[in-house]
């Protein structure tokens, strides 16, 4: 009485070594099983309905809380009973799990639940090789089922295996890591960068020299569509403010830019070439009106055009304004506000 020839078959054959795990434990590589592999293995060659488990024991040996995080450990005692041929195998296995998170209950169910596996996993191995007993030895390296024929000339897969029962435990993740890469340090990236571009600094050049000096800023007036330049004097600016509105006459005075003049753009104003001198409650008048171009033509003011002059006298050949000039555009604005 016992198990059958087919189940006897299925318990000598080597572990598939496509479902073999490693982990970095304490500076080595450790090699395991999963939980889920295991129990599908026992339902395959024992039958759904053909063992159960029964977990036996199950405690809480260490609970710590630090600053919100915290850390539960478990240990667990877990029985498989094994249906064969009217009698019943019965195994036992014990094991370890540990959590840590930000939530007391998930840190303590995770904790439970990988003790019970890592418990049930050793119960199992003690069937065969297919639940990975193969793992738990030391002095021999066990035979590894292939998934398939290698092709000749393609190098054999290193294998990797624990050196103690004790090291075919999965460590269940912190929950903090979930789903979350772990990057190399931004220092080591740039040092290592910089090693490169040493490296490969004996390449030549893949733009020519002639190419390197790139202006900052692209004149997009020379474009086939080109787009209006918006020029920017701060010293034109000021001359403006120092002239009298040219509607009152009042000093001093706000330099207000033509929006007309230029089409109009996101956050940008119009050139500063297209700036005339009004005082502040003019000012505050012209943008209450909404139509600029009706304004000046009821003022009967050409503004374009004392805009432009104004930018002729900034914007001489020396550099410097006349000052007869300033002084005969101050007297017409004087006498356009007495008109």
């Amino acid at each position: 009485m016992g198990f059958s020839a087919q189940q006897l078959k299925a318990l000598r054959r080597n572990l598939d070594q496509r479902y073999l795990r490693t982990r970095e434990a304490n500076g080595r590589a450790l090699s395991y099983i999963e939980g889920w592999y295991a129990i599908s293995e026992a339902n395959r060659i024992f039958g759904f309905d053909g063992w159960s488990r029964e977990t036996i024991d199950s405690r809480c040996v260490l609970a710590r809380e630090n600053r919100g995080a915290f850390l539960a450990v478990y240990t667990a005692r877990v029985r498989i009973s094994v249906q064969a041929d009217g009698s019943t195998i019965i195994r036992e296995g014990h094991g370890s799990g540990e959590g840590r998170g930000a939530s007391p209950g998930e840190v303590h169910d995770i904790a439970l639940k990988a003790s019970e596996t890592d418990a049930t996993k050793r119960a199992l191995a003690t069937f065969g090789k297919p639940f990975g007993l193969a793992l738990y030895g030391t002095g021999k390296s066990p035979s590894i089922q292939p998934a398939m024929p290698l092709q000749s000339g393609l190098p054999e897969p290193i294998q990797r295996f624990g050196f103690h029962p004790d090291d075919t435990t999965p460590i269940p993740r912190p929950s903090r890591y979930y789903g979350r890469r772990q990057y190399a340090p931004v220092t080591d990236q740039l040092r290592k960068n910089s090693a490169d571009h040493k490296q490969t600094s004996s390449a030549p050049p893949l733009v020519p020299g002639g190419l390197d000096s790139i202006p900052d800023q692209i004149d997009k007036s020379q474009f086939a569509i080109p787009e209006p330049k918006r020029l920017r004097d701060k010293a034109h600016l000021k001359f403006v403010a120092s002239q009298p509105c040219l509607v009152c006459g009042r000093q001093p005075s706000d330099p207000h830019h033509l929006r007309f003049t230029q089409p109009r753009a996101m956050g940008l104003k119009v050139s500063d070439e297209f700036t005339v001198p009004l005082c502040r409650g003019h000012h505050r008048q012209l943008h209450q009106a909404g139509n600029e171009v009706g304004w000046w033509e009821n003022l009967k003011i050409d503004a374009t055009g004392i805009a432009k002059d104004l930018w002729k006298q900034t914007h001489s050949k020396d550099g410097r304004v006349d000052p007869q000039t300033q002084s005969t555009t101050m007297d017409t604005s004087e006498t356009m506000a007495k008109n």
